[in-house]
């Protein structure tokens, strides 16, 4: 998998994940999902993305989008 992929299944899962807390837990954790909406939204802008940078510095394999 390319950076790419991994950030987008990442983002999927602690959106799924946060979704599924906020309806057993407590609501809150829908703050989470929009954390990770509006970094996905800034990281379209920017192009910044700090899972990305991490993972290239970790050696993966570069995306086209990141």
């Amino acid at each position: 998998m390319n950076i790419d992929r991994i950030v987008l299944a990442f983002a999927g899962v602690v959106i799924l994940l946060s979704v599924v807390l906020s309806h057993y837990h407590h609501p809150y954790w829908l703050f989470l999902t929009a954390f990770v909406g509006l970094n996905l939204l800034q990281s379209a802008f920017t192009g910044f993305c700090p899972l990305a940078t991490i993972l290239r510095k970790m050696g993966k394999q570069s995306g086209s989008a990141f």
